[in-house]
């Protein structure tokens, strides 16, 4: 199940991730593609604040997984830029989503076409590159029970769908 979904700017994107992080259950699994700068990490900071993570959210680049543990669910954000697939592997990743060694909560994992295996269930957010209207996000809902969460989700994104975007959404914000 995929979906085409239009961000015109950092502050929808911020805005997806914070309903996300609203409606989002526990053992849901966010693995995000797309380019640098393309709004992954803008994502995950909105998701922080809807899952009510009072800490400042940022890109664990060089530290490889932060964990947030005070909101309404934990949140653990991996970032694979720096890896190849060996080295993810050996970061155990699968810990995160099978909640073996941590409390269960919410995965979000950029650069997640490093992983040399993925959990049986997630939504791959692809971003694309920008174009006039915004930024394009592909959903996909891989597995039975991610894509049960994304059909619960889609009612609240409306303002993200393509054709209810209004014809010049400019907030002067970067698109991101």
């Amino acid at each position: 199940m995929s979906q085409q979904l239009t961000l015109a700017n950092s502050t929808a994107t911020r805005s997806l991730g914070i309903i996300l992080g609203q409606q989002l259950p526990v053992g849901t699994v966010l693995l995000l593609q797309g380019n640098l700068g393309s709004g992954k990490t803008t994502l995950v900071q909105g998701l922080g604040v809807g899952l009510g993570i009072a800490d400042a959210i940022d890109s664990p680049t060089f530290t490889l997984v932060n964990e947030y543990l005070q909101g309404r669910l934990p949140l653990y954000h991996l970032d694979l830029y720096r890896l190849d697939s060996v080295e993810v592997a050996a970061l155990h990743p699968e810990q995160f989503w099978e909640a073996t060694e941590v409390e269960a909560g919410v995965v979000a994992i950029e650069w997640a076409d490093r992983l040399p295996y993925r959990p049986p269930d997630y939504l791959w957010l692809q971003f694309a590159e920008p174009i006039q209207t915004g930024r394009q996000l592909a959903v996909t809902a891989v597995g039975n029970d991610h894509q049960t969460i994304w059909q619960r989700l889609v009612p609240h994104l409306s303002l993200f769908q393509p054709e209810q975007l209004p014809a010049n959404s400019a907030s002067g914000s970067k698109i991101d």
